[in-house]
């Protein structure tokens, strides 16, 4: 009798831990971002940091052509694949290589043209998401088409949301959000720009990569996990110049919160949020870096740069804000203070052509013009620590034609760099 009753209380709370133990797991399912560099500019916040510590020395270990042109980045999963979203005359134009293998093609299919500023978009399950004039695509890990969804123009790379969502902005203004299993649309879209023809998905493609009022969208939206927040740049129809519109998502529903001309002159290029998603930076086409609240779209900040950055800036957690790219760019830091920022330091001997890629506390690469001091033709990739912007090392791109269209740093800290020409170039960390 004893036993019995000594053995009941334990056989209860077994059952009790059992119950408990039996909650629903069915997260880990969900698509999220790879861990290595999903897409251009790195996570949802377009931020360009990733907590990878970054190699400082490296060895050049392969380079292709992607027989074409690209007008995005290269996406890294955290297996070491790597996704390509090309223009080419003929043949294919979305690519899968093997970047530890001497970037060996996996897979690739011809997407339909016009798209190329658009990059693709890993997810821990190394499936794609991919735009193209009209529709979003998935495919697996094959090149077998996942699913295919229609939208209303040209998809900007896409962004998680959570829950195994995905956000998709077009460059006509709507806005939409995908069960990625299934593709089917969760919630109601939203419309950015009104009087849109939604049967002309190419209409203004040609003044999205110069960032020109016929594409109303013409880069990625921003997303913040904290706060649900998504920041996009719009230049409405008439309107002088391209404004910051926040949505906010919430309960599966997309929500207009603001729309801020704060940046009389106008943004240029995918806007950047901090890491609690209560400021984003963009550039404006008045050479200055803005910060504005993401509460109300109300400027909080803004310095001069004496140059016109045309990709983003790279913001880490801590707050340090290195400058974008361009032609005719210097390399310059600031630190967010609140109502102001300070420099942290400046480079006047470097023309940075591409947006910084932060790893880690102590390294960042960007793509500069030339050998660094030699005032030689070409480009280099350039390592240098994102403290007080002295160079680690450089390294030259072999025969680089074009401009740069980004750096990827991939979780086995390999750093791959391509060309608008098409050029494709993969260093390996240095044996310590």
């Amino acid at each position: 009798m004893l036993a019995r009753r000594f053995l009941a209380p334990v056989f209860a709370a077994v059952v009790t831990f059992g119950l408990n133990g039996c909650a629903n797991t069915d997260s880990w399912v969900d698509a999220a971002p790879a861990q290595g560099w999903p897409a251009p500019y790195g996570d949802a916040a377009n931020s360009s940091y990733t907590t990878t510590t970054g190699a400082t020395e490296l060895t050049l270990q392969w380079t292709r052509s992607v027989k074409g042109t690209l007008a995005a980045g290269p996406a890294l999963s955290s297996r070491g694949y790597l996704a390509l979203n090309a223009q080419t005359p003929a043949g294919c134009s979305l690519m899968e290589w093997e970047s530890n293998d001497n970037g060996r093609q996996r897979w690739c299919v011809r997407l339909a043209q016009g798209g190329g500023f658009a990059g693709p978009l890993f997810d821990g399950f190394d499936n794609l998401y991919v735009g193209q004039p009209g529709a979003i695509l998935s495919f697996p890990p094959t090149q077998w088409t996942r699913w295919r969804q229609p939208v209303i123009g040209m998809p900007s790379t896409p962004r998680f949301v959570g829950h195994g969502h995905l956000l998709v902005s077009t460059h006509l203004g709507q806005v939409l959000v995908f069960d990625t299993r299934r593709g089917r649309v969760i919630g109601s879209p939203i419309d950015l720009v009104d009087g849109v023809d939604p049967t002309d998905a190419t209409r203004g493609l040609a003044d999205c990569a110069p960032a020109r009022p016929g594409c109303p969208v013409a880069a990625a939206p921003a997303f913040s996990s904290v706060n649900g927040i998504v920041v996009i740049g719009v230049w409405e129809p008439d309107a002088p110049a391209a404004a910051l519109v926040g949505l906010k998502y919430k309960s599966n529903e997309l929500v207009r919160e603001w729309t801020s001309d704060a940046v009389g002159a106008g943004v240029l290029g995918s806007p950047v949020l901090s890491a609690d998603g209560s400021t984003v930076y963009v550039n404006g086409r008045d050479q200055r870096l803005w910060a504005l609240t993401t509460a109300d779209g109300k400027a909080k900040w803004s310095v001069p740069l004496g140059f016109l950055a045309q990709t983003p800036p790279a913001v880490t957690p801590a707050g340090l804000i290195v400058s974008g790219g361009g032609p005719d760019t210097r390399l310059a830091a600031f630190v967010d203070a609140g109502d102001h920022a300070d420099q942290a330091w400046r480079r006047d001997d470097l023309t940075a052509l591409s947006s910084s890629s932060l790893a880690g506390a102590d390294v960042g690469y960007t793509v500069v013009s030339g050998p660094p001091h030699a005032g030689a033709p070409g480009l280099s990739l350039l390592i240098f620590d994102p403290a007080d912007g002295h160079t680690i090392h450089s390294y030259p791109l072999p025969e680089a034609t074009g401009y740069p269209v980004g750096v990827s740093v991939g979780k086995d800290r390999r750093v791959t760099t391509a060309t608008s020409d098409g050029q494709v170039y993969s260093f390996a960390p240095s044996p310590s």
